[in-house]
């Protein structure tokens, strides 16, 4: 794809400003994706950081469709989101939104949890037949209990993404943030909709798994939707820029299934198998 001027003049731009500060637990134990804090030793850089290395249920994973179970039992992504003041947040690992006050919710085997944030990676965390792509959002949910649940969407480059365009304006004043202290501030994202975020959720993939950053804890239910959507490739370094140069690839490889079943929900699959 062809870089644009004002691309080409962003990425300068970008490589310009460098932030400094490392990604690390309450404790300071320092991680990142690189040498001696990469994912690799995750599981020795902090007592917290353990399950990195030791859990059996880790996240991300391959999902290799022709072995994926179909489950009759599964239920559509209910997804009630709506508008919300939202706050984006340089996180040092990654770029994310978080909300304050009621997002909207998912229902997942009947229970309900609420949008706490959202955050992407680049290039994607999961694969799907071996299959990388550019971007991954994930939107983090919670139940009162206290139990976490993902929607997990992939990215290729293409058309604009219609989510990204209402904070692009706000994902450039995150940046100059970075530029102007030793970390970037949160920015006041306003109110934004999520509505467009409800599309394409015909077919999805689910399975138990954990946090893809440290503590990597378990027994966080993936939802990955099947339907990959599109945003530019400016959107895409927009959602780095503020990231410092180490973190803008912030992907943890994929992890040893261990007998796991990766679950499918297709809303025509019983149509499909019922036509001659």
């Amino acid at each position: 794809m062809a870089v644009s001027n004002g691309n080409a003049t962003f990425l300068l731009l970008l490589s310009a400003c460098c932030l400094t500060t490392l990604a690390c637990d309450p404790n300071g134990a320092k991680f990142g994706y690189i040498g001696s804090i990469g994912p690799d030793h995750w599981g020795s850089l902090s007592p917290n950081f353990t399950r990195c290395a030791k859990g059996t249920n880790q996240s991300p994973i391959d999902i290799a469709t022709n072995e994926a179970v179909y489950n009759p039992n599964m239920e559509p992504l209910h997804r009630n989101y709506t508008t919300a003041n939202a706050t984006l947040v340089d996180n040092i690992y990654n770029v994310a939104l978080r909300f304050e006050d009621g997002a909207g919710s998912v229902n997942v085997d009947g229970k309900q949890y609420k949008l706490k944030q959202m955050h992407w990676h680049s290039p994607s965390e999961h694969t799907i037949n071996g299959q990388r792509f550019p971007v991954e959002l994930h939107m983090v949910h919670a139940s009162e209990d206290g139990n976490i649940t993902v929607v997990a969407m992939l990215y290729r480059f293409g058309r604009p993404d219609p989510f990204l365009w209402q904070i692009q304006d706000k994902l450039a004043a995150l940046y100059a943030e970075g530029c102007n202290a030793e970390r970037g501030a949160p920015v006041p994202a306003g109110v934004v909709s999520i509505w467009s975020l409800r599309r394409h959720a015909y077919m999805y993939y689910r399975y138990v798994g954990s946090f893809t950053t440290p503590p990597c804890t378990e027994n966080v239910v993936w939802n990955v939707l099947a339907q990959v959507r599109e945003m530019t490739l400016d959107q895409a370094a927009a959602l780095t820029a503020p990231l410092e140069e180490a973190y803008r690839h912030n992907n943890r490889p994929t992890q040893p299934m261990n007998g796991r079943t990766v679950q499918l929900y297709h809303r025509f699959w019983k149509k499909n198998k019922e036509s001659p």
